[in-house]
């Protein structure tokens, strides 16, 4: 894997949509169509905005969403659904397809049959990410599970993550953070052929040095990184202030 380390978030943001964009556009040429996973969160603000002004035929491109609060309906101001419509899909022209992650459906179990039936008819190109402040990458987690083969699972979300939630202003409170979510799991993350990984500001300084110099470990998910053949961390001077080198 690569770092990248950036003066601050803007041209982390810029750099990282710009790599990913070239990627979705060499598999546009190469396949005539491509897969992502694009994620939510804060940190992933500056990278969105860049990557929706670029310069893709996004009438081939399918998108994928990493993860949603079970329970939580598209209404509500923290749904990833939401995010996802209003920061990206409705901002790019003629979308090939929008996979969303329905964690409020009645049957749940039938839901995530049909994202994992969905998900194995691609090969994904480009997997867009964070990390979080606990290290987990999607809602995995620690201890996360990296040997389920099952595209989608049901999560428990650790107090830390929750507490994460609530402080970038999601939730006013911890008790409204939801305690269970539908997250994409660790292998079907690190089948992505590119992931792009956006992680800014000092919070999560300690996280990225568990990920990047440490060993891999399920207590620090985003270390599975590590072992994957293409991955890039585009980090601004504070995300980067605890590293070694």
């Amino acid at each position: 894997m690569r770092v990248q380390i950036h003066k601050d978030k803007q041209a982390l943001g810029k750099l990282a949509a710009e790599e990913g964009a070239a990627a979705i556009r060499v598999a546009i040429a190469e396949k005539g169509h491509a897969a992502i996973i694009v994620a939510t969160g804060a940190s992933q603000f500056e990278m969105i905005d860049v990557l929706v002004e670029s310069d893709v035929n996004w009438s081939c491109v399918t998108v994928f969403h990493l993860d949603e609060y079970v329970g939580l309906g598209i209404d509500h101001p923290a749904s990833f659904r939401r995010y996802l419509q209003e920061r990206f899909v409705e901002r790019v022209s003629g979308l090939k397809e929008f996979v969303p992650v329905n964690a409020d459906a009645e049957d749940l179990d039938a839901e995530m049959l049909a994202l994992g039936q969905r998900i194995a008819q691609e090969s994904i190109d480009v997997c867009f990410a964070g990390i979080g402040e606990n290290c987990h990458l999607a809602f995995n987690d620690p201890p996360a599970d990296f040997e389920t083969k099952l595209p989608y699972i049901v999560v428990e979300l650790d107090e830390d993550c929750r507490r994460q939630q609530m402080g970038e202003g999601w939730f006013s409170s911890l008790e409204e953070v939801p305690k269970r979510a539908v997250s994409m799991s660790i292998r079907q993350i690190m089948a992505s052929s590119k992931i792009i990984l956006s992680v800014p500001d000092e919070r999560k300084a300690r996280a990225v040095k568990n990920a990047l110099e440490g060993q891999v470990s399920n207590r620090f998910p985003a270390s599975i990184v590590q072992e994957h053949a293409d991955t890039v961390m585009h980090l601004d001077q504070a995300s980067a202030s605890l590293l070694s080198a």
